[in-house]
């Protein structure tokens, strides 16, 4: 359940706290996709999905506290688990996850000022959205590590990246470490190298990544695709 442990109050703090939470909802829209799609069981009562700061995620019942401490997240997104395809579901559940995200910090910068408040939404601003990520299915820097094994009722601990100190590095460094990490990522097509600028589009089946025009594929394809097989895979498969 969201609780504030230690409530964040500078801009710098509030953007550490927002960055943790997308990496957990990433996690569970991303590389643990299936157990959080076993957890959303329509024939539970209504559910949530919480990103926490440690950067972690969960599947829970939403606060029995009127006020709750923070912001909620949208309820009951298990019920239209199975009544609509997997992409389009994953998506649904990142564009309100996205809400939630925004709402949790601005709660806590209700008291920051004019010019704080807008360097907190340019670094918010920053990053790609939760929606963005799915929809578009880019490559992403958060990458599970051997360590994270130790599960607690639908969260997954994960060791937390180095936060820089200053609020330009943060911004800087976002995008500088996703390069640095997808630098030697190249398209199965054309073997051009990875470039966060353009859209990619993994394979399903031999986990390659492409540019989405070398495969003529658009994000917005691309949301109704609900397994991709790259050219390669989709031969094999017609093969005799």
């Amino acid at each position: 359940m969201a609780s504030i442990s230690s409530t964040p109050r500078t801009v710098e703090e509030i953007f550490k706290d927002y960055s943790a939470r997308r990496a957990g909802i990433l996690r569970a829209l991303t590389y643990d996709v299936e157990e959080f799609s076993h957890m959303c069981d329509p024939e539970k009562e209504n559910l949530c999905l919480y990103g926490h700061p440690n950067e972690t995620w969960e599947v829970n019942l939403p606060a029995d506290e009127v006020p709750p401490e923070l912001p909620e997240p949208a309820l009951g997104i298990n019920f239209a688990r199975d009544g609509m395809n997997r992409i389009d579901w994953l998506s649904l559940v990142a564009v309100h996850s996205d809400c939630w995200l925004l709402s949790v910090a601005y709660f806590f910068g209700a008291r920051l000022n004019k010019n704080e408040r807008k360097r907190l939404h340019s670094l918010i601003n920053d990053l790609p959205t939760v929606f963005e990520v799915i929809a578009e299915r880019r490559p992403i820097k958060d990458k599970p590590s051997a360590e994270n094994g130790s599960k607690s009722r639908g969260s997954i601990q994960r060791t937390s990246d180095v936060q820089s100190k200053s609020t330009a590095k943060l911004a800087d460094e976002s995008c500088d470490e996703d390069e640095e990490e997808h630098g030697e990522t190249l398209c199965g097509c054309c073997d051009g190298h990875y470039n966060a600028d353009e859209f990619w589009i993994g394979c399903d089946i031999c986990e390659k990544w492409f540019h989405g025009k070398c495969v003529k594929i658009t994000p917005a394809k691309a949301e109704g695709i609900k397994q991709y097989k790259c050219p390669a895979c989709n031969l094999k498969r017609h093969r005799p």
